[in-house]
């Protein structure tokens, strides 16, 4: 089974590819890091996860630089079996959002506020790797 996180400082949103449909589930809200990294563990062990997929910023720029570190430091945290792939993240929040444009604006922070949001870009990331799964950069 396929289990797909954007990793964020305040939440973690996740989907999962179940019977070929992505499904967004319910986002991690972090406390903590090692909060955060057990939660996404004991997920993946319930879940029987085997392929993880990480959405990681691509740009060259300081700050995705930065997003990258804390990402794979992270990631390294995890107590998993699962195979490990990254996978080009960049404006996958902005498509997630631009789904949501129907919504009035209050609905829509609170999307951003509660995780969906974040969910909405890890089907994103899930949708990038399954449409090209040897594009990505595998780490186990």
């Amino acid at each position: 089974m396929i289990l797909a996180c954007d990793i964020g400082l305040k939440r973690i949103g996740l989907a999962i590819y179940l019977n070929q449909i992505i499904l967004p589930l319910e986002p991690i809200l972090r406390k903590n890091r090692n909060q955060a990294s057990n939660e996404l563990s004991q997920l993946l062990k319930n879940r029987q996860i085997t392929t993880l997929i990480v959405g990681i910023p691509n740009s060259q720029s300081i700050n995705a630089q930065e997003t990258k570190k804390r990402i794979i430091f992270f990631i390294s945290l995890l107590k998993t079996q699962a195979k490990i792939v990254f996978i080009d993240e960049d404006l996958t929040s902005f498509e997630a959002q631009n789904n949501l444009t129907y919504l009035k604006k209050e609905k829509r922070q609170e999307a951003q506020k509660n995780g969906i949001i974040d969910s909405l870009a890890a089907c994103k990331i899930l949708e990038r790797y399954l449409s090209n799964p040897k594009a990505s950069l595998i780490m186990s």
